[in-house]
């Protein structure tokens, strides 16, 4: 590691870094850096004999014209890792990203944009285009870690070396306030922040580390707080409330024990929209909500198919059903089931379903869950993904088992990084087709 090349930077790839050629022909995958400039990349990973090396553009030569200083003092080279496009105007970054989909798709999918009934753009959310200069704060949750001196900092790039920091310029205005970057964090291995969207709720929830006691937390704002257990692992209430109470879809939602929600304020709603728009549930029909969360979209498609409809949402997580449960106790036509997808639905017996939206963890939904959701025949299916290989892989099973893309959407729903959701709304391919 150290060595440095001089290279012309080429593409885009997927995970917030360029694809740069040594001399020799070596393959670099280079952060900080942009396609078409001239760098110089320093490796800071890769064995002698491997077939690629990761790096970073450490001076830059020939800068692209979507080059912009970086907003953030953390960023950089050997800095923070938390973010990968602070050097990129933003309409730039959402053009690498909707570069990576588009690689994706074709390489894993054999889909191009047209295939795939997409329209080559990733979206920005309502109210994250700003002037330049300005950094949209839109993270509502942060994982600090702490560093052996108690101080609160953020994880450098494929490390677990801290970044210490005395704000993070893309973390949402209710954690700024809590004034966590100025407290001495001493015993603690991470403080999560978490802002709910749409009320005052605020927590915090502490990972001690081996056999330290927890710190008396005062912070600027009132929050509720939280620990996690050393042993098992569990997240227990120190006092305060155990759930926050987010806001989306005109509904109140509980999620206890720092379970998962969408970070960026907009992309519930968001999400949510592009889901049911495309498959416009009708009164009656009977749907699937499968990796429900805490029911966001359970809750959506009840209120659209009506008493007379039904919904089966699935869960792995104890405490996100249990909050599904509180969440959807109105809807007498919701039922929510715990447990690993690929075990659950067959047991329901369960043989058809109008509808079904899957929002499946990083590693996608997989070949056997794809055919077995086939095989239910719905009419539409809303496929909502974190992951554009992942997506990719899945749509090419979908298509192996007689589903087409009807409509692709993409949002850019975390600004300065890479990554960003898709929301694919699937139908049978017509017979004869």
């Amino acid at each position: 590691m150290g060595q440095e090349y001089e290279v012309e930077v080429g593409p885009v790839a997927h995970g917030g870094h360029c694809v740069a050629r040594t001399e020799e022909g070596r393959v670099l995958f280079v952060r900080h850096t942009l396609p078409g400039e001239r760098v110089v990349a320093r490796v800071t990973d890769g064995a002698e004999d491997s077939r690629f090396l990761r790096a970073d553009a450490v001076e830059i030569l020939d800068a692209s014209k979507d080059r912009v200083e970086a907003p953030c003092p953390f960023s950089g080279p050997g800095r923070c890792g938390g973010c990968d496009w602070q050097h990129a105007k933003p309409g730039a970054q959402r053009r690498l990203k909707a570069d990576v989909l588009r690689e994706q798709l074709e390489r894993l999918a054999g889909l191009t944009p047209e295939q795939a009934n997409w329209d080559g753009t990733v979206l920005p959310a309502e109210g994250d285009k700003l002037p330049p200069g300005e950094v949209p704060a839109w993270r509502t949750r942060v994982q600090y870690a702490i560093d052996e001196d108690g101080r609160a900092g953020l994880r450098r790039h494929r490390s677990h070396e801290v970044e210490p920091v005395d704000r993070c310029l893309i973390a949402a205005e209710g954690v700024s306030e809590l004034g966590i970057e100025s407290r001495d964090w001493s015993g603690m291995d991470t403080v999560e922040a978490i802002t709910a969207t749409g009320s005052q709720d605020r927590q915090v929830i502490l990972t001690p580390r081996p056999g330290a006691r927890l710190p008396l937390v005062q912070l600027d704002k009132p929050v509720s707080v939280l620990r996690v257990d050393e042993k098992d692992g569990g997240v227990h209430r120190v006092h305060g409330r155990a759930f926050v109470r987010e806001r989306a879809d005109e509904h109140t939602w509980r999620v206890g024990n720092g379970g998962f929600w969408q970070v960026h304020p907009k992309a519930a709603d968001t999400l949510v929209r592009a889901a049911m728009q495309g498959l416009t549930p009708r009164k009656g029909e009977t749907a699937l909500d499968l990796y429900c969360g805490v029911g966001l979209f359970a809750g959506a498609l009840a209120d659209r198919v009506g008493e007379k409809g039904a919904v089966l949402g699935i869960e792995t997580s104890k405490r996100a059903v249990e909050d599904a449960r509180h969440n959807l106790a109105e809807h007498p036509r919701v039922r929510i089931e715990q447990g690993k997808v690929d075990q659950v639905l067959p047991r329901t017996g369960i043989t058809e379903a109008d509808l079904i939206v899957l929002d499946p963890p990083r590693a996608g939904a997989g070949k056997s869950t794809v055919r077995h959701l086939t095989t239910l025949t719905p009419r539409r299916i809303a496929y909502i993904a974190c992951d554009p290989a992942a997506l990719a892989r899945d749509l090419k099973h979908f298509a192996e088992n007689g589903y087409r893309v009807r409509v692709l959407r993409a949002f850019d729903l975390f600004p300065m990084t890479q990554h960003f959701e898709c929301v694919a709304i699937l139908e049978p391919v017509a017979k004869g087709a």
